[in-house]
């Protein structure tokens, strides 16, 4: 199965009509996941592992079907979540993200701008004119003995806490068999990455996109959460039904919607991913816009937006150079998982 994409263009003419024929060529596969979870054998196995990996070569996106994770799971997931952006500004403030080393904590509206760019001066420049538009609780693996989850008090979030702490591990083991999937993809062995991802240095992110009057989105620069790609391996993205995630087709530079569908999750290359398997793999420039619907015959207003992402990293003293089968010469030094985590979100947030 296959979503078609749909853009809206602002021009006219042969322009206009090759924008949309681009757009309509442009497809985000929809995979089942349960032929990879219940395979009979190896060769059932490779059959959707080069389905996952053909598409990530391509468009660097898809969608997951019957992936094993209930949707009482997810549902329950996006109440807490809601419910823990509805506390007080003050008592989140005490949640306060603080570090890019540990990225756990509270982020309040603007105080990210995600973006391309690695220059800090830049960054600050884009976020004091366009920052981005949402609020945040990212949660890291609660054993670290470096870094704490900052948990708000149970009397205030009740069960938030051990909610959170199940799904993330749920998502750790959805990712561990993608990567495996990965692998056989790549002529790799299939447990080649399982040593390499498995002290869960991954990153849990709820996040909030609270109403706001479409006027104050339409200066320059205004979004949601502007262009960016991933930062680590794959990105689980589960989406409510309002919509606004783009991705932008890498063949014509168009940002075309990844609309909800129902019990799936969007699942995307992350940039170490990418440089592991020498662009091999695709990460994707996407961004989320806002849908608008009219309050008055002069003003529009864009609804509140949830969605969850669980950005997976490798190991943080894991060496990302070129895969075997990758290529024969390497377009990209080895770094370490921490040494590129840390500084993308040192300029993103400092």
């Amino acid at each position: 199965m296959f979503i078609r994409a749909s853009v809206h263009v602002r021009s006219f003419g042969l322009q206009r009509r090759s924008f949309a024929n681009a757009a309509a060529n442009f497809r985000i596969p929809v995979i089942d996941f349960s032929k990879f979870r219940t395979a009979q054998s190896d060769v059932e196995k490779k059959e959707t592992a080069d389905e996952i990996v053909s598409a990530f070569k391509n468009s660097g996106f898809i969608y997951v079907s019957n992936h094993g994770i209930p949707e009482d799971t997810v549902s329950k997931v996006f109440r807490k979540s809601a419910d823990f952006f509805k506390m007080p500004t003050d008592v989140k403030a005490q949640l306060a993200w603080e570090d890019p080393r540990s990225n756990r904590g509270y982020v309040q509206i603007g105080r990210e701008r995600v973006t391309q760019s690695a220059d800090a001066d830049e960054i600050l420049a884009l976020r004091e004119k366009a920052p981005d538009f949402k609020e945040s609780m990212e949660i890291g693996r609660d054993w670290d003995s470096v870094w704490e989850n900052q948990w708000p008090e149970e009397s205030d979030a009740p069960g938030f806490k051990k909610t959170m702490l199940n799904f993330f591990q749920t998502c750790h083991e959805l990712h561990v068999e993608m990567m495996r999937s990965i692998a056989l993809g790549l002529d790799l062995s299939e447990n080649f990455f399982d040593r390499k991802i498995d002290q869960q240095c991954h990153n849990l992110r709820l996040l909030s996109y609270p109403p706001i009057k479409r006027a104050l989105l339409d200066g320059d620069g205004q979004a949601r959460a502007g262009s960016h790609s991933d930062y680590g391996t794959l990105t689980l993205l589960f989406q409510d039904s309002v919509g606004g995630l783009e991705v932008m087709d890498p063949q014509t530079g168009v940002f075309v919607p990844a609309t909800p569908i129902p019990s799936t999750i969007v699942i995307n290359v992350g940039d170490l991913l990418a440089r592991w398997s020498n662009d091999v793999l695709r990460s994707t420039l996407h961004r989320v816009v806002s849908p608008a619907k009219m309050i008055s015959s002069a003003e529009t207003i864009t609804p509140a937006r949830q969605s969850i992402a669980f950005f997976s990293n490798p190991n943080f003293d894991t060496v990302i150079e070129c895969l075997p089968n990758c290529g024969n010469e390497a377009r990209y030094p080895p770094i370490d998982t921490k040494t590129y985590i840390v500084g993308r979100l040192t300029a993103t947030y400092m």
